[in-house]
């Protein structure tokens, strides 16, 4: 490998070990191997280095985060029950993924004053929507209805949110944080609120 791909391998254990803003030059020179002068002749700054890196790494591991299948926890499984275990996958990367999650927090920040990172990191949660439904449209199994794009897109970005809801307490709150099990009994409650409140079926005059 050349110095460019030294500086972003490096950056991205840096950001892995340290995070994005306790990086400094000098780690990612002393990961790297490459000089300090290197890092402003091939990316312009460290910030724009960051930046290459975080979205590199968030692209390399971005299948691990959400699992493209499921299997069952035990024959005969429900929906639910695959939900709950779809969800303690999930859980458990968040979990061992702590400072890359929390680089991308952090790089929140700066969207609008980095177009082209704004532009990334759109697509990047677009493509979570898409792999979101296809999973948990695939869960429901038999039971699932096909969906246009609207409601996959509907279905998609309400898992996103989800997602980064419980990213976010994972990283600030993680001994609260909702565990899959607190997921699945939350979406039972709401199941049988809204069974509840369903009209009671009337009888066929004929």
């Amino acid at each position: 490998m050349g110095h460019r791909e030294d500086l972003l391998e490096g950056a991205k254990r840096c950001l892995i070990e340290k995070g994005y803003g306790r990086t400094t030059t000098r780690d990612i020179v002393a990961a790297s191997g490459a000089n300090l002068a290197s890092i402003g002749y091939h990316y312009g700054s460290k910030e724009a280095l960051l930046n290459a890196a975080l979205l590199e790494a968030l692209d390399d591991t971005g299948g691990e985060y959400q699992p493209t299948s499921v299997e069952d926890p035990r024959p005969g499984a429900d929906p639910l029950e695959r939900f709950e275990a779809a969800w303690a996958q999930i859980v458990e990367k968040y979990t061992t993924r702590r400072q890359l999650l929390l680089a991308s927090f952090e790089v929140f920040a700066q969207v609008d004053r980095v177009p082209e990172l704004r532009a990334a990191l759109a697509d990047g949660i677009q493509q979570g929507r898409e792999s979101m439904a296809e999973l948990f449209q695939s869960i429901a199994g038999d039971s699932a209805e096909p969906l246009d794009e609207e409601r996959q897109n509907a279905i998609g970005s309400f898992y996103q949110a989800l997602a980064t809801g419980v990213m976010a307490q994972l990283l600030v709150d993680p001994d609260r944080a909702p565990s899959a099990r607190d997921l699945t009994l939350a979406l039972r409650t709401m199941v049988n609120w809204h069974t509840a409140l369903l009209p009671e079926p009337q009888p066929v005059q004929i």
